[in-house]
């Protein structure tokens, strides 16, 4: 997947400004940013659910937004980070709604899809949950189903909009294990930026809706960049034992990013005062 000078907005706002990315085959690419940075809209723009008003998508050589609906969502799926529905679904149900977009016409058979179906539940690893009711999970349990349904797409990109957010720690680690071992290309938003430096392969940051940096974790998650875009100040090295890059936060008052201070000298209060206890 590639874009190249990705522009879109809302009337007033532009939320987007010129982002080009690529993300080679098999790779896990993370978005990182603060809130409010594009990180969603942009994903968005990927999966083919908002068209740009400038630049380009493609898929290899092929315009993303050119392709039908269906074809998109065959090479394409979405894992959404709020995943909600008034149906009362069996488990089994939501999985089997990944293979609509291969569905003709027709009726589909009962063995239609099964074989990817049970791949899909196997790698999510959500055997013990297929007669449980939707409605009955926890968070955790909702996303590795939500994974299982994408899955069950046979997607070539996987898009994750902060998979990990509703996840305690041990189910974060579990979750990205799972989805760096499928082989897809996929591009996730993260807020975690420990997380983001052991699992992506590479990384790239959003401030206001721009590229800040883009590239290898050891060369985006510096302290300077880290403080310019997230206001805090930081020290970034390997981890004594694992040897992964590990971010650690300094107890001291937060200053403002570099956008939020004006050319009078005031701040924005939405970023200003926070002081870690």
């Amino acid at each position: 997947m590639r874009a190249e000078s990705i522009t879109w907005g809302v009337p007033e706002r532009t939320i987007l400004r010129n982002v080009s990315l690529e993300c080679p085959p098999g790779t896990v690419t993370g978005l990182l940013g603060p809130n409010g940075s594009g990180k969603t809209s942009l994903l968005h723009v990927l999966a083919g659910l908002r068209r740009p008003d400038a630049g380009q998508v493609h898929l290899g050589e092929e315009s993303l937004h050119r392709l039908p609906a269906r074809d998109r969502a065959r090479r394409v799926a979405v894992l959404e980070q709020h995943s909600v529905t008034g149906l009362d679904l069996q488990v089994r149900q939501v999985i089997e709604l990944g293979r609509i977009p291969h569905r003709g016409r027709w009726p589909a058979s009962r063995t239609e899809g099964r074989d990817a179906i049970a791949r899909a539940v196997r790698l999510a690893e959500v055997g013990d949950l297929l007669d449980r009711r939707w409605q009955t999970l926890s968070g955790g349990e909702r996303q590795r189903v939500q994974l299982a349904r994408a899955l069950a797409q046979e997607p070539e990109i996987l898009i994750l909009d902060e998979p990990t957010n509703h996840l305690d720690l041990g189910h974060q680690i579990d979750f990205l294990t799972t989805v760096r071992r499928l082989g897809l290309t996929v591009v996730a938003a993260l807020h975690d930026l420990d997380l983001a430096a052991a699992f992506c392969d590479q990384l790239v940051l959003l401030q206001d809706g721009a590229v800040v940096a883009a590239g290898a974790a050891a060369d985006v998650l510096t302290p300077a960049t880290i403080q310019r875009v997230y206001g805090v100040q930081t020290s970034v090295g390997p981890h004594p034992e694992s040897g992964r890059l590990h971010v650690v936060w300094h107890h001291r008052e937060r200053t403002a990013p570099e956008s939020d201070v004006h050319s009078d000298g005031s701040v924005s209060h939405s970023t200003f005062g926070f002081t870690p206890k």
